[in-house]
């Protein structure tokens, strides 16, 4: 069975096909059962569309495969902290686990910025891990931006 620096790495091959398409390399994967049900990438520049963020693109894919936004019993790997705009999708579509690279110190919602994980008044609990693979995620995306300065 794969391991979470398996599916991670799944994750980071996605971050750099956006990177090299111009986009912030960020790359996630939905999982059911041990296999990738749903794959995205940041595509937010060449779609217009600030929503296109690499998680909300895997949660679609996965949706649409299943026939249901819910996804219960299904966890995402992603190479950056998610933002408090996907956290929240994360929470809505009921995933079970979420595991995510490198800390996000502008905007992580994980702990980084804010932590709405813990906020105990919502009506569902995703469990976030961090950290797995941090340093090999945080690399792609130093790399990409200091290339774009």
């Amino acid at each position: 069975m794969p391991s979470d620096a398996d599916f991670l790495r799944e994750a980071l091959a996605l971050a750099e096909e956006a990177a090299r398409l111009g986009e912030v390399p960020v790359g996630a994967v939905v999982v059911k059962d041990g296999e990738i049900i749903g794959r995205g990438a940041n595509r937010g520049i060449s779609s217009a569309d600030p929503r296109a963020r690499a998680e909300v693109v895997a949660l679609r894919d996965a949706a649409a495969r299943l026939g249901n936004y819910r996804l219960a019993g299904c966890e995402l790997f992603v190479t950056l902290e998610p933002c408090a705009m996907c956290v929240g999708a994360m929470m809505h579509a009921r995933l079970a686990r979420v595991v995510f690279g490198a800390r996000d110190p502008k905007t992580g919602a994980c702990g980084s910025v804010v932590d709405l994980p813990a906020v105990d008044a919502l009506n569902h609990h995703t469990r976030f891990e961090g950290g797995t693979l941090g340093e090999e995620c945080g690399a792609v995306l130093r790399k990409f931006f200091t290339e774009r300065r």
